[in-house]
């Protein structure tokens, strides 16, 4: 712990550090560094050393170099977010700063950055297996993962902007479990395609079209029919709906809604003049997602069908397609994935059938 106001400190190793300035060269301040058993020997030394009355060490001879004066993580994470909002979605945005509120702000805001060791971050990422969320849940591998990967974001924007960071990216690494995705078997998605059918409202068509195409909830909830073109027999999303934390402190709501480019810039897929939103029929007036995925589990419940979400439509979309013999990167530009790899890794799920007769090709050889 430091001695307030006296730039010393206790490492880790047990020895105590004193830190003083030596001067300046081009703007920026050099740093000397005295090292000592005991606090007050500590002190001691750095006072002899400011005073000119101490050789440097060899120690000190290779950290005094010249560094900017080093910013509490608080800051230089700050810093860093407000520099990705003019290149990330509002959304990607809101998700890290989030991350930074909820997590790494209580954990290092405090510290300066210079002084977060591999062992700080190895025991923040244990601690983030033992977190419960909002779900009141403890975080899950892929939440921890991605919260330490924020931590790697800002040790390498502090690296270029001439900060001294003391633990490296990879000193830790959270395990990652197989995560289960659930697919409508063919019996459900038979039950489900007969109550469309006979079912024949907006609600209806907005489930069919992401089990037909694996449309993403967002992109379905902000199509219109301006974005369909019949003659090509084809519809082109550019544009999703979220619901997003409100970044005003004093409005009323909490959330908002956002409308504004999809995922990726593969996601802006091939519309073109009826303005109206598909799911309410209405020009300025939208069912957004949390609406459309209450109205797809009442429609579940109808059919018998066990609870799941709406993103099942678009795993069992792309499970079919992969059934019925689509090469993957045809299938990839549909789902509208900036590469094929995120195609094979998240969406291509092999059913148990697929399974059986992948296997029973071996009988063939004997």
């Amino acid at each position: 712990m430091a001695r307030k106001g006296e730039n010393i400190f206790k490492r880790k190793d047990g020895r105590w550090e004193g830190r003083y300035i030596k001067g300046h060269e081009n703007g920026k301040a050099v740093y000397g560094y005295v090292f000592a058993k005991s606090y007050s020997e500590a002190k001691k030394k750095k006072a002899e050393a400011m005073a000119g009355l101490l050789p440097p060490t060899r120690q000190e001879t290779r950290r005094t170099r010249s560094i900017p004066e080093q910013p509490f993580m608080k800051d230089i994470a700050y810093q860093w977010l407000d520099e990705l909002k003019t290149t990330r979605r509002k959304s990607t945005v809101v998700k890290y700063e989030g991350q930074l509120r909820n997590h790494i702000i209580p954990e290092f805001g405090a510290k300066r950055i210079d002084e977060i060791s591999n062992n700080d971050l190895i025991s923040f990422s244990r601690k983030l297996l033992l977190k419960i969320g909002r779900s009141n849940k403890p975080l899950s591998p892929r939440t921890a993962a991605d919260i330490v990967s924020r931590m790697r974001s800002i040790r390498k924007f502090s690296v270029l902007h001439g900060y001294e960071v003391n633990y490296v990216s990879d000193c830790t690494e959270i395990p990652q479990r197989a995560e289960r995705i659930r697919v409508l078997s063919a019996e459900e998605e038979k039950k489900l395609m007969e109550y469309l059918k006979h079912n024949p409202n907006p609600t209806s068509l907005g489930i069919l079209l992401s089990l037909c195409t694996g449309i993403r909830l967002g992109e379905l909830c902000a199509l219109k029919w301006s974005d369909f073109s019949l003659e090509e027999r084809e519809f082109h999303v550019s544009k999703t709906m979220q619901r997003l934390p409100n970044q005003d402190k004093f409005a009323l709501k909490k959330t908002t809604v956002e409308i504004g480019e999809p995922k990726s810039q593969s996601s802006l897929r091939s519309a073109y003049c009826n303005d109206a939103y598909i799911l309410s029929g209405y020009k300025h007036y939208y069912i957004e997602p949390r609406t459309m995925e209450n109205r797809f589990k009442v429609v579940l419940k109808k059919c018998g069908i066990k609870d799941t979400k709406f993103h099942t439509l678009r795993h069992t979309f792309a499970t079919r397609c992969v059934e019925v013999g689509f090469d993957v990167k045809t299938l990839s530009e549909i789902l509208g994935h900036a590469s094929v790899s995120i195609t094979l890794n998240r969406y291509v799920h092999p059913s148990m059938r697929t399974k059986h007769e992948n296997m029973n090709r071996l009988n063939e050889l004997f």
